[in-house]
């Protein structure tokens, strides 16, 4: 072996990544890409995580439904490298918070702050107060760096607007970013979400909805190109025992020189007990909420957008709805969403579906035809964490040669798919530099 192939040979890591979800197959892709040997352990019988296709009926559905947004740079680049067609895959339109009652705002494309301006003063139902109120507060937050302090919520943030501008506008953006209510949610987050996503330039705003079923958007492609590469995919193996050993680290006694650990906090914090037991406490302490969707059928129904926002009340559950006749091509199929679902949740299922048909009778009446049917209920108990004020979430080392990756870990982002994906390729990154070797390939 000649001294440059010994070199890379040495710089080389011999790395399991255990968890399939979106965290673990960006650490799986990004590793591999940079020449890592790569094993990923996967406990479920299908990538995905909670973004994953469901079997039902015949039909190919979702366990919940997600959005991408212009924004979520580093998932289209994986996206593209393992092969996607994202701009086939994608439906790609303006933000728009549009409710079937009347009141639509939509940012037109342009540069962000102007975009912002006209997107507001050509929103209809608002008075003219009312407008000028939010590019007021808008501005301010802009010329203090979309930053406040840490144990605001978003509803007291928001508190001078008026009523009518936080109930059609504030509240159905914190609940579609945070998946936190105004009333919970960390105001510090949400203006780190609006200045990347709103004012970050042209399209990172655009909404990105799946035409396909999420398996097929990402996980199938990422791993067929896994397999080709050569990285070692096992399904069906849920991790039994992490154990460091002299030269790194054992999974179920298979030696590797580090791990990404990119399962649920749970099963995260199960693993990591034995050796980082305050990082395995923070990992289980976090409070986590969860997202029901119900999927109804109206034939031939359709809606006048594929996502509507819906005003959420005590006997009204969804926040949005999305017409899968439109998006997926699945006739007559709508998927009403509950964020924040606990209280609907300990309801029951057949309180939540008669509120849900109720609400969608009350709301969208004029598109639907009877009779409208359940086709499917989705709970993810676990969906996403309460992204509160001053929020404690573990950090992505948890020792040498272990990282963390997933929504959950501390960054920038609340549980969003982008922020799963960063974590994901930055753990590997990480390790890379841990190490010493900085770059193994020449893959960013």
């Amino acid at each position: 072996m000649d001294r440059d192939a010994h070199e890379l040979a040495r710089r080389l890591m011999r790395l399991a990544v255990i968890g399939g979800g979106w965290a673990g197959l960006a650490a799986a892709v990004e590793a591999t890409s940079r020449g890592h040997a790569v094993t990923l352990y996967e406990m479920s019988s299908r990538l995905g995580g909670r973004a994953r296709r469901v079997e039902s009926g015949g039909l190919s559905l979702d366990n919940g439904q997600h959005i991408l947004i212009g924004a979520y740079t580093k998932t289209l680049d994986l996206m593209k490298r393992v092969g996607v067609d994202a701009e086939r895959l994608l439906w790609r339109t303006p933000l728009c918070i549009a409710f079937a009652d009347g009141g639509t705002f939509v940012l037109p494309p342009g540069a962000s702050a102007i975009a912002f301006s006209r997107g507001v003063l050509a929103r209809d139902g608002w008075r003219w107060s009312d407008r000028f109120a939010l590019l007021r507060m808008a501005a301010a937050w802009a010329l203090r760096g979309f930053r406040c302090a840490e144990h605001l919520t978003v509803a007291q943030l928001t508190a001078a607007l008026p009523a009518q501008v936080r109930a059609e506008l504030v509240d159905p953006l914190c609940v579609a970013a945070l998946n936190t209510p105004a009333s919970l949610a960390s105001a510090s987050v949400f203006l780190r979400v609006l200045r990347d996503a709103l004012f970050a330039g042209p399209g990172s705003a655009e909404l990105l909805l799946p035409r396909v079923d999420l398996s097929a958007l990402w996980p199938d492609t990422a791993a067929a190109w896994l397999a080709q590469a050569g990285t070692s995919l096992h399904l069906g193996h849920r991790a039994a025992q992490l154990q460091t050993s002299n030269a790194g680290w054992q999974v179920d006694g298979e030696a590797y020189d580090a791990v990404v650990l990119a399962a649920s906090p749970a099963e995260a914090a199960r693993l990591a007990l034995p050796t980082a037991p305050a990082w395995s406490a923070c990992a289980q302490a976090l409070h986590h909420e969860p997202i029901t969707t119900i999927i109804l059928r109206s034939e031939s129904s359709r809606l006048p957008r594929p996502m509507l926002a819906l005003h959420a009340s005590a006997t009204a559950p969804a926040q949005f709805v999305f017409d899968l006749g439109q998006l997926r091509d699945i006739d007559g199929a709508l998927a009403f969403v509950i964020s924040g679902a606990s209280n609907w949740v300990e309801r029951g299922a057949h309180e939540t579906v008669q509120a849900t048909l109720a609400q969608a009778r009350g709301a969208l009446g004029p598109y639907l035809r009877e009779p409208l049917t359940v086709l499917r209920i989705f709970t993810e108990k676990r969906a996403t964490f309460l992204c509160t004020p001053g929020l404690e979430r573990p950090c992505a080392r948890i020792a040498q040669g272990l990282h963390a990756a997933g929504d959950y870990v501390a960054g920038p982002y609340p549980a969003t798919i982008e922020g799963a994906v960063r974590s994901g390729v930055g753990a590997v990154h990480a390790l890379e530099s841990a190490r010493g070797h900085g770059r193994a390939s020449g893959v960013d």
